[in-house]
């Protein structure tokens, strides 16, 4: 999902940076209030494991990729304003440092795939689980779905993103100044392959990762996090 320069145009771009500034600062806030001490190694864990999934990039005609990220999983673990914060550091240096995804379109490539998909995902995952355990049957079902549903809305918002420079900025002749694709082209190849491949590997990858984490260290699921805390404060106590 990652959208190199030159695809998006600098009155698309500009904004979405922008959009992403306090968006950051109100994750870090977060994580710096809420988050417990060792917890952070976690998140830091997550966030590696992301950028390393992430640069396993199947290409996709008109520019973009598709692969798995690994937010939803995170969002899980630490809370979707964690998993934020997490997955914008990797993406920010995959784009620095890798020259994976556009310096001008860091700010579109965290919105989609750090902000849309983990909070899509999370709120998915906890809609469907309920009051289930998380290794049940059921919890296992949630994070699948969840990180399907989360990666391919985010996949959905990209093409969108890029698809409609097509239609907004032309030169005089009707030559796309940007992404040379309309909307339907973009859509139609972003959604084929992240349907059918990247959204299955990802929920693989999220249900793999909850089970091997809570057969492996279940105090990472036991004890307080994020995301347990805010429940246990929606419920009137503790999980």
């Amino acid at each position: 999902m990652h959208i190199p320069d030159g695809y998006l145009s600098p009155q698309t771009a500009v904004p979405l940076i922008a959009v992403m500034v306090p968006v950051l600062g109100i994750a870090a806030n977060k994580v710096k209030n809420e988050m417990k001490k060792k917890e952070v190694p976690v998140l830091a864990a997550g966030a590696a494991f992301s950028f390393v999934i992430m640069m396993f990039n199947l290409p996709i005609p008109g520019g973009s990729s598709a692969h798995a990220v690994g937010a939803v999983l995170l969002a899980i673990l630490l809370g979707p304003w964690a998993a934020c914060l997490g997955v914008s550091v990797a993406l920010i240096i995959q784009a620095v440092v890798f020259g994976d995804g556009g310096i001008l379109a860091i700010g579109a490539n965290c919105f989609n795939i750090a902000f849309i998909m983990p909070f899509v995902g999370y709120y998915t995952y906890k809609i469907i689980k309920g009051r289930a355990e998380k290794l049940s049957a059921r919890g296992m079902a949630a994070a699948f779905i969840g990180a399907y549903i989360g990666l391919n809305v985010a996949a959905l918002s990209t093409a969108l993103m890029f698809g409609a420079q097509y239609h907004l900025f032309q030169a005089a002749d009707g030559t796309p100044l940007y992404f040379m694709y309309p909307i339907k082209v973009a859509v139609a190849a972003m959604m084929s392959e992240h349907l059918i491949l990247a959204g299955p590997v990802e929920g693989a990858v999220s249900v793999l990762g909850l089970w091997f984490i809570g057969k492996n260290y279940p105090a990472l699921l036991a004890e307080g996090s994020l995301w347990r805390a805010r429940e246990g404060k929606e419920a009137g106590t503790y999980v």
